[in-house]
């Protein structure tokens, strides 16, 4: 991008006399700037991201209301004390109940559906080892989400529109939204407070000093805000290489409409590298990454060809339907994970605080820990 300057009109009209500034607007970004605006009106409050809408995962996910099947659990455990792993699932349980308290149910397009692990023949061996561990699950979260919420669902196989598949677990507790609806009802809660919101708009570095943070734009261009919070997820590094936040990229599709389509509910398959869903009465398809990690390691929006090819195969061998399943639309989008897969959410300055690394389940806990963050920045 070329570099230019500022107008004062720019300037005095826009960018002047900014006490927070938020980078970053998806869910955790404008969570924390509407939490902020709420606790102290008086504040000018800023949020700016590169892209025309939040550049990332927030407006590109799966809208999976999840919080972790059986098999990504025990996943968990070979790297994490099951205390942590507990913690973890309390942690996005109750950023979901945070997130449909805040908006309703109606507004963000929930819907209580259930989610389901699927087990194909050639996962018989995963889908006992989570049948073992099923009744330890529940008892140990029983003081979180009440009721048993892992148990077999083979009940309702054979499903007309599930092909190959022996075994699922069901989670009770599970659900789905709309991704654009969410954003939506954030942006307008955001508008409504007063809050500004700026696209297309790149910061390339930023400096403290004891009055606040420098932010340099990768157009040339400069401002200064009082404080500043980074919420760009697996962007993170590009501005703080420091972050142990890697980031990770998904391909995800979704069909044009199928005549007849049964299938209702959140589905995983592959230990939560493959999901799928109706998105009424299309199949939303996405993951893949596991077959390319270091590939799929990307903050460029870009198609994966061969994960694109084995999300197709996949497409049309789990999935039953009367007439040939066309692929209206392929997109991509960008997580934020690491070794740890507890959020970064600390102070890195006087003036400076990030909430980062999502590990996949922004939509579970991007809402709490927005409103935590801010709660760093204002004390």
């Amino acid at each position: 991008m070329h570099p230019y300057e500022l107008s004062h009109w720019e300037w005095d009209s826009f960018f002047r006399d900014i006490d927070v500034l938020v980078i970053g607007s998806g869910i955790v970004g404008l969570s924390a700037a509407i939490h902020i605006k709420e606790r102290e009106p008086r504040l000018h409050v800023v949020v700016v991201d590169r892209g025309a809408l939040p550049l990332g995962a927030s407006t590109r996910n799966a809208g999976f209301a999840c919080f972790g099947s059986l098999s990504e659990l025990l996943d968990d455990l070979e790297g994490s004390p099951r205390d942590a792993v507990l913690a973890l699932v309390e942690q996005r349980y109750r950023g979901l109940l945070r997130l449909r308290t805040r908006y309703g149910d109606a507004a963000i397009g929930y819907e209580p559906l259930g989610g389901y692990e699927v087990f194909r023949d050639e996962d018989e061996a995963l889908y006992t080892r989570c049948m073992d561990a099923c009744d330890g699950f529940n008892a140990d979260l029983s003081g979180i989400l009440g009721e048993a919420v892992y148990g077999a669902a083979d009940d309702i196989l054979p499903h007309p529109n599930l092909r190959g598949v022996r075994h699922l677990i069901r989670n009770r507790a599970e659900g789905q939204l709309h991704t654009g609806m969410l954003m939506r009802t954030m942006l307008a809660r955001a508008q409504a407070l007063g809050i500004a919101q700026y696209g297309g708009i790149s910061i390339a570095e930023m400096v403290e000093s004891t009055t606040g943070v420098q932010l340099h734009t990768t157009a040339g261009w400069t401002f200064h805000a009082g404080r500043v919070l980074v919420a760009t997820n697996g962007f993170a590094t590009q501005l703080m290489p420091e972050l142990a936040v890697v980031p990770a990229r998904n391909q995800v599709l979704v069909t044009a409409p199928i005549p007849g389509l049964a299938l209702r509910g959140a589905f995983h398959y592959d230990k939560g590298y493959v999901y799928f869903r109706n998105v009424g009465d299309r199949i939303l398809l996405g993951g893949g990454r596991n077959q390319d990690i270091i590939g799929e390691t990307s903050t460029e929006l870009l198609p994966h060809g061969p994960i694109r090819d084995y999300l197709t195969e996949l497409l049309h061998t789990l999935v039953v339907a009367p007439a040939p399943i066309v692929i209206a639309r392929w997109w991509s989008g960008i997580m934020g994970v690491g070794a740890q897969k507890q959020p970064i959410v600390q102070p890195v300055g006087r003036h400076t605080v990030v909430a980062v690394r999502m590990g996949g389940m922004g939509v579970a806990i991007g809402t709490q820990i927005g409103e935590d963050a801010a709660e760093l920045l204002l004390h």
